[in-house]
Formats: C-alpha cells, structure tokens, sequence
C-alpha cells in the first residue's frame, strides 16, 4: 500500500501532492495559449492560496489588488471576507491573464466570455495531473489540501492555517496538523534505516 492509499483508506486524511507533483502539475498548461494561460492561472491560484472550487469559480477581477498583492475572498453564504497574499509570478500570471481574456464578470471564464463550470476545471486538474505522471487521482480539493499541508509544515502555526482556508471551527483544520505529525513519525523511524549500528 503506497502513502496515499494508506492516508486516505486507513486514516481518513487527505491525499496531498509533493513538491516534486506540483512542479509536474504546474509544468503542463501551456501559458502561449490562452487557455492554458488561465489553467495555470487557476491551478496556482488554489496550490498558493488554497482557494475553493467555487470560490475560484466566482472570483472577480476586482477581488485581486495587484498593488498590495492581495485577494479578497467572499465567504460562502455569509457577509465574512478573507484576504489572502499572493506571490510576485502569480500576480504576473494573472495580469497577462487579464490582458487577453474576454469581457466578463468574473476572473476566470471561457475565451467566449461564459462562466466556468466546475466539471470543466474538475476534469482540467484530472487531465493535468495524469498527463504529469500523477499516479492517484487529484481534484481540486486536492490543490487545496496541499496549500494547507504546505503551509502547516512551513509555520507549525494552526491557527494561520485556519485563518487562510476560512475555517470557523479549528478542529477542521487540526487534520492537516495530524497529517504532518504522521509525515514526521515516519521520518523518524526510518530515516536510519540501513545505516550500520
């Protein structure tokens, strides 16, 4: 049984993408074309910012403020916003995303100017990731998990990650504080295998 099946079967945890997929997933849009511009565009939006599916989806160009680098998220049913911070190549994406794109409402659309539909970026991130040589199977939520894993591992901070996925309660997001502690016991126990005593 590999690492992810024995996360996602025995433990209920996530399945979570590695450094060396992500690069692999990031790798496949092709971003002279317009469409592949917006996927990669979508993909780094939600592997840097942790972004829902919908919240993707209903993204505005005016959420993103290209001076502080910052992205306001609309909380699902509710008056609540988020801000999150994104990174100098991201933002740089999305302003050659924005010189091209069709008049829309929303950030990310069809080069015709129609909405996206989540089935199409859910079978997107599908293809992608097996074009990547991805071996397990990857949705959106995924890009999501790893944000959070990632940013578990790089602040030991849970709260700062409750904070950027918009959970009300804590102990939602303490699974992906599980996740890591578990990545650190394996770690341990066999760092110094096959290592004479």
């Amino acid at each position: 049984m590999n690492r992810y099946e024995g996360a996602n079967k025995q433990r209920k945890l996530p399945v979570i993408l590695s450094w060396e997929e992500q690069e692999a997933l990031l790798n496949q849009p092709n971003p002279k074309a317009p469409t592949g511009l917006r996927n990669l565009c979508i993909i780094k939006m939600m592997l840097d910012g942790g972004l829902r599916l919908s919240e993707v989806i209903n993204l505005r160009p005016g959420d993103v403020n290209f001076q502080t680098g910052t992205l306001i998220i609309q909380e699902n049913g509710s008056k609540e916003q988020r801000t999150l911070w994104l990174g100098e190549d991201t933002l740089e994406l999305l302003k050659r995303w924005l010189k091209i794109r069709s008049d829309c409402e929303y950030l990310f659309c069809t080069l015709k100017g129609g909405r996206l539909d989540d089935r199409y970026i859910r079978e997107m991130v599908k293809r992608l990731a097996l074009r990547a040589g991805i071996k397990i199977n990857i949705f959106p939520q995924s890009l999501r998990h790893t944000f959070a894993a990632d940013l578990y591992r790089k602040t030991r901070n849970i709260c700062i990650v409750q904070q950027a996925l918009g959970h009300v309660d804590l102990s939602t997001t303490m699974i992906y504080a599980n996740l890591i502690e578990e990545d650190l016991e394996e770690a341990l126990k066999f760092f110094r295998a096959g290592q004479a005593a």
